[in-house]
């Protein structure tokens, strides 16, 4: 059997990524892994500094690798190593280490999809946010959508209302397990 697709729901803070990525994991009846920091975050009670950085990495890491084991046919990643290391490089410059910036670039090459989700939904505000005005997302999603296409990865870009957020991310999911299969 081969290896699980991997597909990434990928793009900046609030765009509806873990809502988008449990609702794929449900329809295909697959795992998905949750954004490792987020936990990470409320655990160190918002205290997060270059020192933490490794951890963050390898914990993202530990979370997608459970999530393939489990998988049949696509795992469904809530955010990536690749997003690890935009985030570091935005708040905590220079300070990426050198193997996790490595090992971005061989997994982001792993994957078979990235579902770049747009800004254009509205903010939710939470205490982990950063980019809460239009300006300030509109360049954050700038640097999310750079990192895919810099890279050549493959995308699918995922926008408009949550109906067709999901449609779409449906429909490109359907598109490659038939690929898959021929």
């Amino acid at each position: 059997m081969p290896d699980p697709l991997r597909i990434v729901v990928f793009g900046t803070e609030s765009t509806g990524k873990t809502a988008l990525a449990g609702a794929l994991a449900r329809r295909f009846g697959e795992p998905w892994s949750r954004e490792f920091v987020r936990e990470f975050w409320e655990t160190r009670s918002g205290r997060i500094g270059t020192s933490d950085l490794d951890a963050i990495a390898r914990g993202q890491i530990a979370a997608e690798e459970n999530a393939a084991i489990a998988a049949r046919r696509v795992v469904f990643l809530d955010t990536d190593l690749l997003t690890c290391t935009v985030w570091n490089d935005l708040l905590h410059p220079g300070a990426c280490p050198d193997w996790v910036r490595a090992e971005a670039e061989i997994r982001a090459r792993g994957c078979a999809l990235y579902l770049l989700c747009d800004a254009d939904v509205p903010f939710t505000p939470d205490p982990q946010r950063c980019f809460p005005g239009p300006g300030a997302r509109e360049r954050a999603r700038g640097l999310w959508r750079d990192a895919l296409v810099s890279r050549g990865l493959p995308r699918v870009e995922i926008r408009g209302g949550w109906e067709r957020r999901e449609k779409t991310a449906v429909d490109a999911v359907e598109s490659l397990l038939r690929e898959r299969l021929a």
